[in-house]
């Protein structure tokens, strides 16, 4: 009996996967509200504590090793999931948010990013003894914020309701930018990458400038933009002429957000820009985020994908590889954790404050200050060093299926993803943990007797905050979100025209027609629906 019983029931370890990912995420899902607004703790470091749990160094339940998973499913995954997620970012952004916020976002992509490229650099360089190629490689790929990490934190919990609006809407379009990958971190990337070269200083700059920056960036925003809004306008004629059913109206953001990950990919683009472009460009008027506010499509994907994919980075954490080995001497757990303590501390914060006056959407030094310190590090990081390691490993953008056991950057490849994978997991627990302590730390400085009667309970706004009047505090929470005030008692030409502006298919002058031609005997009749998506 027992011998016939072991043959029908024969595990493997993806099959335990199966189980372990789906019992953890039914229940998370039975406590979320409690977890999220009551402990204050979002997915992340969750997820990525049960991978470390179930994974080969404890229980060894989750090997992906085992089932045959090499660097270039670790690539794959992680494109995908940071795709989907800066073109849910697109999504979520109030309408035309750019056209009015850009000095900030600017002032956060440039000046801020390129200090934390920089700084960390030189942390990695002091500590670490690596090259200062090698530290520009792997500070590269810590320098973004993470949007999948972000989006945990600062969308759909008490906490995200405290924080103003403006700084929230600012921090998720920095991370769509700098995607936590490719779109502003790919030039500081590549500026290391072409150092290994052996080019001269004119020939690397030629390349950084035309295959980064106009090719892959530039082209890569401008595809994803232009694919958006024909996207827009294919979708508007199809639900309107009842074409498309609602499973597939919902579809559609998945479908596009694959879209543009594939036509980027493929044209050798940043590909998350590409999706960020899509997204911004598909939802510029708030047309379909309104139609889909009331589903919770993006909470759904992010619990799902999001949440496994840190389940898959806990499992796959090279523990062994923190002590020195015979390629990286320098690496030991107390240089990790001292380089952890000083990027945490240095990588955002001291130039943050510093451009303050200059950041419009920062008012106060409480909100530098957590602007600052809100810049996770986490899976965008995993595509970012497979990246380097292809690009040393091959020369092109596959990785090998695991590092080469001799190669003439053998050195640079085994001390980039140690290095990387140890600050993403500090990042992911501090980061992903943090808005508990600031709750707590927010609860002890009111006086007794405006506290909340549960530990961190309160709901109001931050302490230290602008929370009200102008500045990007009246605009819609998602992109598709009217301003009752204006579009229920318009008291003013203006005010009527605006309406009339937003209740317009794409907003836009052509569109207040309808679509619509009027015959010489008044009768109306549609226009050919291929003008519909050029107009």
């Amino acid at each position: 009996m027992g011998s016939w019983l072991s043959k029908q029931i024969d595990p493997t370890s993806a099959h335990f996967a199966y189980l372990v990912i789906s019992v953890f995420l039914l229940a998370y899902s039975f406590f979320a509200d409690f977890i999220r607004n009551r402990l204050h703790l979002s997915e992340p470091p969750l997820a990525t504590a049960i991978g470390i749990l179930f994974g080969p160094r404890v229980l060894g339940v989750i090997d992906p090793t085992s089932w045959g998973w090499s660097d270039t499913v670790t690539q794959e995954i992680t494109r995908v999931v940071v795709s989907l997620q800066v073109f849910n970012v697109g999504i979520e952004l109030p309408k035309a948010y750019f056209s009015r916020h850009w000095p900030s976002v600017g002032m956060m992509l440039v000046p801020v990013m390129t200090y934390s490229w920089l700084v960390t650099a030189g942390f990695v360089y002091a500590i670490m003894k690596t090259e200062w190629a090698t530290a520009l490689i792997i500070s590269a790929c810590l320098a973004p914020t993470d949007p999948v990490l972000a989006a945990a934190v600062l969308q759909g919990s008490r906490f995200s309701g405290r924080v103003p609006r403006r700084l929230r809407h600012m921090l998720s379009a920095e991370s769509g930018c700098n995607d936590g990958s490719q779109s502003t971190s790919f030039p500081f990337l590549y500026a290391g990458l072409l150092l290994f070269m052996g080019q001269s200083t004119g020939g690397i700059i030629k390349d950084w400038f035309l295959s980064t920056i106009l090719w892959q960036c530039a082209l890569g925003l401008l595809v994803g933009l232009v694919l958006g809004h024909f996207a827009n306008r294919a979708l508007r004629i199809a639900e309107r002429r009842k074409w498309i059913d609602p499973a597939s109206f919902l579809a559609f953001y998945l479908l596009l957000a694959l879209l543009s990950v594939g036509v980027g990919s493929s044209l050798g683009l940043d590909d998350f820009l590409v999706a960020f472009g899509a997204g911004t460009g598909f939802a510029w008027d708030g047309w379909f985020a309104n139609k889909t506010k009331e589903t919770h499509l993006a909470n759904i994907l992010d619990l799902l994908l999001n949440s496994s994919t840190f389940v898959y980075f806990g499992a796959i954490i090279p523990w062994s590889k923190f002590v020195p080995g015979e390629f990286t001497p320098g690496i030991t757990l107390g240089k990790l954790i001292g380089l952890l303590v000083l990027v945490l501390l240095f990588r955002r914060l001291p130039i943050v404050l510093l451009l303050k006056p200059l950041i419009p959407d920062i008012r106060t030094y409480r909100e530098a200050l957590f602007c600052g310190h809100f810049g996770p590090m986490g899976v965008g990081g995993l595509f970012l060093v497979m990246e380097a390691r292809a690009r040393l490993e091959t020369g092109e953008s596959v990785p090998l299926p695991y590092p080469p056991k001799h190669h003439p950057y053998k050195k640079q490849i085994e001390t980039i993803w140690p290095v990387v994978c140890f600050i993403l997991l500090g990042s992911t627990f501090i980061h992903g943990c943090s808005v508990a302590g600031i709750s707590v730390a927010s609860h002890f400085q009111r006086h007794k007797h405006e506290r909340a009667p549960l530990l961190a309970a309160e709901d109001e706004g931050l302490e230290g905050m602008v929370h009200e009047g102008g500045g990007g505090e009246s605009e819609p929470s998602v992109s598709g979100d009217e301003d009752v005030s204006l579009s229920k008692h318009p008291s003013s030409t203006s005010q009527i025209a605006d309406n009339m502006y937003h209740d317009t298919p794409a907003g836009s002058l052509n569109t207040m027609m309808n679509f619509h031609e009027q015959s010489e005997f008044g009768a109306t009749r549609r226009r050919p629906w291929y003008l519909e998506i050029m107009l």
